[in-house]
């Protein structure tokens, strides 16, 4: 006498029954998740690179050559 509630169907799609397609799945999930997150980094870090201004006040006496006053 067999429980017919519990009757058990084979697929090989199934991703409960195949460990091949279960492994290839989440190698595949892992991958791509990692190159989004990646690519997505990369692109954040691209979209807020250093824009450089060229009108900065900077001091006289903070330059390369620096130029003192001089008290009369």
């Amino acid at each position: 006498m067999e429980n017919q509630n519990n009757q058990f169907i084979e697929d090989d799609l199934d991703i409960k029954t195949s460990k091949t397609s279960t492994s290839r799945f989440f190698f595949l999930l892992s991958f791509f998740g990692f190159f989004i997150f990646a690519w997505a980094g990369c692109y954040s870090l691209w979209t807020h690179s250093f824009k450089p201004a060229d009108d900065v006040p900077v001091n006289k006496s903070s330059l390369y050559n620096p130029e003192y006053q001089t008290n009369p």
